[in-house]
């Protein structure tokens, strides 16, 4: 049985991976966040994303005293774990993280909903900002969306065709 596969290798870059990057990170709103890398297993912890700049970098809002700061600052390689099943989408980025208690970054980066967990609000002083700075990272997700891969994935079944409708690559801001 021969196999028809479409599947498309695209590697982005420069401001296309800053998009790819943001797109994702907006749609998935959360993400694994690991470190201690060198320690496996690997702690991970899902984390919101605040916001994602023009040059891909991804902020996000810790605790001074929390896990994920001490880790981070004992080593800051870090490993992001994105998910989107809903639209067929995923991403994993390799970084580095800094954290930093500027006010101007606390208050560009606040939401109502982090009150939940810093009560006194911006102002809060447990409340820093983590900025990682990816160095690659890799995607999946569907070339046409969701409603075309299911379709296709019907047909393939159908059929005993396989039909991959994937587009895959190297994510490098």
């Amino acid at each position: 049985m021969k196999q028809e596969l479409e599947s498309h290798y695209e590697s982005v870059s420069g401001s296309a991976a800053a998009e790819k990057i943001r797109g994702l990170a907006k749609s998935a709103r959360y993400c694994l966040f690991g470190t201690d890398l060198s320690h496996p297993p690997v702690t991970v912890r899902p984390m919101t994303v605040q916001s994602v700049d023009d040059a891909g970098n991804l902020w996000f809002l810790s605790g001074r005293t929390t896990h994920i700061n001490r880790q981070i600052e004992a080593d800051a390689q870090v490993q992001l774990f994105f998910a989107n099943p809903s639209s067929s989408e995923f991403l994993t980025l390799d970084g580095r993280a800094t954290i930093s208690d500027d006010y101007a970054l606390r208050k560009e980066h606040w939401t109502p909903l982090a009150k939940t967990w810093f009560n006194g609000g911006v102002d809060d002083p447990d409340l820093t900002v983590i900025k990682v700075e990816p160095n690659d990272g890799y995607y999946w997700d569907t070339k046409h969306g969701k409603a075309v891969a299911t379709l296709k994935i019907v047909v393939g079944a159908v059929t005993g065709k396989t039909i991959d409708d994937s587009v895959e690559g190297a994510v490098r801001p």
